[in-house]
């Protein structure tokens, strides 16, 4: 069968392909070969500046070529590592051998050629795969979670941002229950979400993603045999945390910009990995939580959808327009929620030294984070369809002045009246309430006539507290 967008097994693959492009290149397999061969590069150059007789220093010409083999890494060079995959049976031994082939490879010169020949056994010098995996990872997780979905979530709380500005004014029947509650403001509501997106996105990009390269498990066995006379701890250090530099930069101190993890197993115990999971499923729940309500207010007719032409809302009801991006959003967040879910219990978990569960879980971060893009692009999309529908919510408001048995009861507690939460009960549970009536049971109250005249000049329009300031001052935290 032919490999299209048409048979392939997941929809992430098949009917969202083309929305997914910025995450494929990093949290593909593609993506993952390519940070391997550049941890393995940076090693290389690290080992080059730790002093070891063996492995002098590299020229620029060098340091520039090995850096070029990361920068222009491509289709073909993932494909001729899936070739020598399959004799090695072995992903990262694969990626040695190819960047062994490469360096043998005369394109340097004479002296050039000599000394990438001499730094061959360099490659992969004293390390296990997991220094070399995890370090991938972190680096791919670092970039999908700072240049794909911080970005994109960024969209949505933009979106939301305006919307709180342009609707902190505008009167809204609060539903606590479901049930008529007192007024807030439209604005005011959005800006609940936005304010809890917000602080969910600071706490995600906090986490400091960790890495280790202390070999086989975690004391830096065969290094401290190789080659004594070297730092091992200081060396592995640099190369995590350094920044990671270009061009004439590349010989001074080159890392991968990470942060050290200084004890591990074989594996790093991916802790940070799974913070950024659970922060990450944390934001999905908030959003869940806004696409029912925006779903509802929808139904209420508190909002209208914009026409798309040629769009169909159902096959056999033309009339239909449906909150499509708000359901197609709820869904995909939580299946990337019950992966991420998943994916942060089982990670920190390995028997004894190492074992191989963490390895098929793992490849399939970009599931999970490929189902939450689907989603934040999906709440950009109907955000932005989004019409407010002011006459629907003015009806409503019109329709609801038992609300205001809320503050009447409260004045009348404030001037000692006994019974006054009872009394309004009498009046209000249940029953069909009008201005008049409130108005008239208003004008008996034995209270202040300012107090009076406070509750009389009040309507559900105008009993909305704070809510606009409130929304407002959301925009300015």
């Amino acid at each position: 069968m032919n490999t299209s967008t048409i048979n392939a097994l997941s929809p992430l693959d098949g009917r969202y392909a083309s929305k997914l492009e910025a995450l494929r290149v990093e949290l593909s397999e593609f993506g993952y070969m390519r940070r391997r061969v550049q941890v393995e590069i940076t090693w290389l150059l690290a080992l080059s500046q730790a002093g070891l007789k063996e492995l002098p220093p590299f020229t620029k010409q060098a340091r520039d070529h090995l850096w070029s083999l990361f920068k222009g890494f491509s289709m073909a060079d993932a494909e001729a590592i899936k070739v020598i995959e399959k004799t090695t049976n072995h992903d990262v031994k694969a990626v040695e051998y190819w960047l062994k082939a490469q360096l043998a490879k005369n394109t340097l010169g004479v002296e050039g050629h000599s000394a990438m020949l001499a730094a061959t056994e360099w490659v992969h010098f004293s390390l296990t795969s997991e220094d070399i995996n995890n370090c991938s990872h972190a680096l791919m997780l670092k970039a999908a979670r700072d240049e794909v979905l911080q970005p994109a979530l960024s969209r949505v709380t933009g979106l939301l941002r305006q919307m709180v500005k342009d609707f902190a004014h505008i009167p809204m029947l609060s539903r606590t229950h479901g049930q008529t509650a007192s007024p807030t403001t439209v604005g005011k509501e959005l800006a609940n979400v936005l304010v809890r997106c917000e602080r969910a996105m600071s706490r995600l990009i906090r986490v400091e993603l960790r890495a280790k390269m202390n070999g086989a498990v975690g004391n830096y066995n065969a290094q401290v045999v190789a080659c004594p006379e070297v730092n091992w701890e200081q060396l592995a250090k640099r190369v995590v945390e350094a920044p990671v530099l270009e061009g004439d930069a590349v010989g001074e101190c080159v890392g991968l910009g990470l942060h050290f993890q200084a004890y591990s197993t074989q594996i790093e115990p991916h802790d940070t990995m799974a913070e950024v999971f659970d922060a990450i499923a944390h934001l999905n729940v908030i959003l869940i939580d806004y696409c029912r309500d925006v779903w509802g207010y929808i139904s209420l007719g508190y909002f209208k959808q914009r026409l798309k032409e040629g769009e169909i809302g159902s096959s056999t009801m033309p009339h239909k327009v449906n909150p499509i991006d708000f359901e197609n959003a709820e869904g995909n967040l939580g299946l990337s929620n019950a992966l991420l879910r998943h994916m942060s219990d089982k990670l920190p978990i390995s028997r004894f030294q190492r074992d191989l569960t963490d390895s098929t879980v793992i490849r399939n971060v970009g599931v999970a984070l490929g189902h939450a893009l689907l989603a934040y692009q999906s709440l950009a999309t109907g955000l932005q369809k989004l019409e407010i529908n002011e006459a629907r919510l003015a009806e409503d408001l019109e329709a609801a002045w038992e609300v205001l048995a809320e503050p009447i009861q409260t004045v009348m507690r404030r001037y000692g009246l006994s019974g006054a939460y009872e009394h309004l009960k009498e009046h209000t549970r249940g029953k069909k309430v009008t201005q008049q009536d409130l108005q008239g049971l208003i004008a008996q109250l034995s209270i202040p006539q300012e107090a009076k005249e406070r509750l009389l000049a009040l309507s559900p329009q105008s009993y909305i507290g704070l809510a606009e300031q409130l929304a407002l001052a959301a925009l300015k935290s």
